[in-house]
């Protein structure tokens, strides 16, 4: 079965991305919404929902959590086609007026792309090969699954009754590394490395980090001092970031993290016994 014309609530990063990336994979876009247009290639539409929306087979939702209710409440008092499939666009959100929604004959449910989507100019590359999650009724499963085939994506069904565990763990992979490689900059520039040398470098190691983990399991990709047991060199690295208290604290909660995939990993047993305790220590 093929779903379309799509009509998307909201301009925002996310609805501009979805609504830029299916248009350039076949799928008829019946209109882009939001409460203002910020100009640029996009027509958006903004004030009340227009005929278009009466067009479209499938809505997706893509505004901020806290909007969520009020822009289902707006759908549905603007008349969407009869039947019409809803989608919204949040991982974390479980919104009461989805079962409204329902009510009013419309099959709901989620449509999450678990990739961030920070630039609409690069969606369509950014969501092929990424993964969506979805919920909801069985129609609007298979629309979903439907859409992420356009898309090029897969598809991750989310656990019933996990969705904030699903979420959380959606968060640390995709905004976690940023903050990562941000401390990791300070720290060289603190350092005294200069600060165009620090970012290259960074970026450089996350890179060839990411591109370890191709084909192999995370223990596999480890390297460095915790994973050949070098009780010695963390001992220097807790030293050296005694005097920023931040880096500190990411550096010994990542580390106790990191020493059961060391011990997966084939590090030596005595070696991550004395990383424990050097970690066991330290007040963060």
């Amino acid at each position: 079965m093929s779903y379309g014309p799509v009509f998307v609530m909201g301009a925002g990063r996310a609805g501009t991305s979805l609504a830029r990336a299916l248009g350039a994979a076949g799928v008829e876009i019946a209109g882009l919404h939001g409460r203002r247009n910020p100009g640029g290639p996009d027509h958006v539409t903004v004030g009340a929902l227009p005929p278009a929306l009466r067009r479209a087979n499938v809505v997706i939702v893509a505004v901020r959590d806290s909007q969520l209710d009020a822009a289902f409440r707006e759908l549905l008092a603007a008349g969407p086609a009869s039947g019409a499939v809803v989608l919204h666009a949040s991982g974390s959100a479980e919104p009461s007026m989805l079962e409204t929604v329902r009510t009013a004959g419309h099959p709901a449910g989620t449509f999450h792309p678990l990739v961030p989507l920070a630039d609409p100019a690069l969606a369509s590359r950014a969501l092929r090969g990424a993964y969506i999650g979805i919920d909801g009724d069985d129609e609007a499963q298979e629309c979903s699954r439907t859409l992420a085939a356009a898309l090029g994506a897969h598809v991750l069904e989310i656990p019933v009754g996990a969705r904030a565990a699903y979420h959380a763990a959606a968060v640390i992979a995709s905004n976690f590394p940023v903050v990562l490689l941000a401390t990791a900059e300070r720290v060289l520039r603190e350092a005294g490395v200069q600060p165009e040398d620090a970012a290259g470098a960074a970026r450089a190691l996350q890179r060839q980090a990411v591109q370890n983990l191709e084909g192999r399991d995370a223990a596999s990709a480890l390297t460095g001092p915790i994973v050949r047991g070098d009780a010695e060199t963390v001992a220097k690295h807790v030293q050296a970031l005694q005097s920023d208290p931040e880096a500190l604290a990411v550096y010994a909660t990542l580390s106790r993290a990191m020493l059961a995939l060391a011990a997966d990993a084939g590090a030596p047993g005595e070696g991550v016994a004395e990383i424990r305790a050097i970690l066991d220590r330290l007040p963060c």
